[in-house]
């Protein structure tokens, strides 16, 4: 089946969003790790990287609409604000080094997706533990 040109054109212009998309999630979590970048921009980065990268949201996508607001709205909006507090000089540094990295492989962490995983576990293990002492007669 073939689709018309205008909508092969809005898939590949997409597809293109999601890959700089990616790139700037990338460059941030570089630029979080970065020496010259202020304590306060390290803290908001780490949020939105790890967000980013979690398998878990805060509004689940299978809620209709409301599922995807997280990703379509509060994630670029905190990325937008993350791109403000990083210095000019540092951002285009780890924007490179992002592009770099990008074009020869993708990025991969094992110990990241263990540490996002393990805080999730960690939250989940809070809440039923909150839960269990909230309501005592369950």
């Amino acid at each position: 089946m073939n689709r018309p040109a205008s909508a092969r054109a809005w898939v590949r212009g997409l597809e293109q969003r999601a890959r700089r998309l990616q790139a700037e999630t990338y460059a941030l979590y570089l630029a979080a790790r970065h020496p010259l970048t202020p304590w306060h921009a390290r803290l908001l980065v780490a949020g939105i990287v790890a967000y980013a990268l979690s398998p878990i949201d805060l509004i689940p996508d299978f809620v209709p609409v409301l599922g995807y607001l997280d990703d379509l709205i509060l994630l670029p909006l905190g990325i937008a604000l993350a791109i403000r507090l990083i210095p000019p000089p540092v951002l285009a540094e780890c924007r490179a080094r992002a592009a770099e990295t990008l074009e020869r492989s993708g990025p991969v962490s094992r110990v990241a997706g263990a540490v996002v995983v393990a805080v999730w576990v960690t939250f989940a293990g809070l809440c039923v533990l909150l839960a269990y002492r909230a309501w005592p007669n369950l």
